[in-house]
C-alpha cells in the first residue's frame, strides 16, 4: 500500500538515494532541502520514472519557523505522513577542539540536532492522530565513538543517538516506531562539505578501500519499513567491509 514519506535533506547524498528507493517502491514523497532547483529536478525524475506524487518543499531546516510553517501548510492530502526520515545533516571542519571554528559548531548543532527536533515535533501530531508511524533518524558511527578532530560533529551525532532512544521510549504509547541508522564511511558530498570544497582532502578519505554508498543506506532505510507492524529495528550500525568502527579501517597499499 502506498504511503506518504517525508525525507529531509533530499537534494543529494543519502536523502536523494532514499527518495529514489522509496519512489521505486511506489510511495508518495515529500522531499525537503535548501536547494529548490535540485528538489524540483528530483521531483521531475521520480514522477516520470515511477508515476508517484512528489511534493518538494524548499526551506532551511535550521529555521524553526520555516519547519513548522512547512508542515502546518501542507495540503490536506499530504498531511497523513506515515514515515519521517530525518536525513538532513552535515559535518564542517576536521579540526582539533582548540583550532575549530565556533561558527562551524553552530551550523552543525543547528542542523544535526535542532533541525531534527523541529521537523519531528512538527510532524508528530499527524502520526499521533493515527496512532501509528515510523521515524527513521540517520545518525553516524560518530554517534557511537568519539575520534580525534571529530569533537562537535561527534557530539551532535551522539545527540541523535540519545534522541532516538528518547523518542522510542516516549512514543511507545502512540505506537510509533523509531529506528536509528548509523553509517560509517560513505562516499557522498559529505567530505566535500566537511573539507569546505577541498576536493583533494575529500578524495583521500575514500582511497584504498570500497566505502559505503548512498544506495546502501537507502536499502537499509527501505528494509526497516517493510517489516511487520509488531517488529521494529531500533538501532543499526552499518559499515563497509573494510571498516570495523570509527578507529579501524583497512586500506590497501
Amino acid at each position: 500500500m502506498s504511503k506518504i514519506v517525508l525525507i529531509t535533506g533530499a537534494s543529494a547524498g543519502f536523502g536523494k538515494a532514499i527518495a529514489q528507493k522509496f519512489a521505486a517502491g511506489k510511495h508518495n514523497l515529500i522531499i525537503t532541502g535548501r536547494r529548490k532547483e535540485r528538489l524540483e529536478a528530483l521531483q521531475k525524475e521520480l514522477t516520470e520514472q515511477h508515476g508517484i506524487a512528489v511534493l518538494p518543499l524548499a526551506f532551511d531546516i535550521r529555521d524553526k519557523q520555516a519547519c513548522f510553517d512547512a508542515i502546518a501548510q501542507l495540503p490536506r492530502e499530504w498531511q497523513s505522513i506515515d514515515i519521517l526520515i530525518n536525513n538532513a545533516g552535515l559535518a564542517l571542519g576536521r579540526d582539533y577542539f582548540d583550532d575549530a571554528h565556533v561558527e562551524d559548531w553552530e551550523v552543525m548543532i543547528d542542523t544535526n540536532i535542532k533541525g531534527l527536533l523541529y521537523i519531528t515535533k512538527a510532524v508528530l501530531p499527524h502520526m499521533m492522530a493515527k496512532q501509528e508511524g515510523h521515524i527513521i533518524n540517520i545518525g553516524s558511527i560518530s554517534g557511537k565513538e568519539v575520534y580525534e578532530k571529530g569533537n562537535v560533529y561527534c557530539a551532535t551525532k551522539h545527540a541523535v543517538d540519545a534522541l532516538s532512544k528518547a523518542m522510542r521510549t516516549d512514543l511507545l504509547r502512540h505506537k510509533i516506531k523509531v529506528t536509528a541508522i548509523h553509517p560509517g564511511a560513505a562516499e557522498t558530498e559529505f567530505s566535500m562539505i566537511r573539507f569546505k570544497g577541498d576536493a583533494t582532502a575529500a578524495a583521500k578519505v575514500y582511497e584504498g578501500y570500497t566505502p559505503l554508498y548512498a544506495e546502501d543506506i537507502a536499502a537499509v532505510a527501505w528494509f526497516v519499513t517493510t517489516l511487520p507492524p509488531h517488529v521494529c529495528l531500533n538501532d543499526i550500525v552499518m559499515t563497509c567491509t573494510a571498516q570495523a568502527n570509527s578507529f579501524y579501517l583497512h586500506k590497501n597499499a
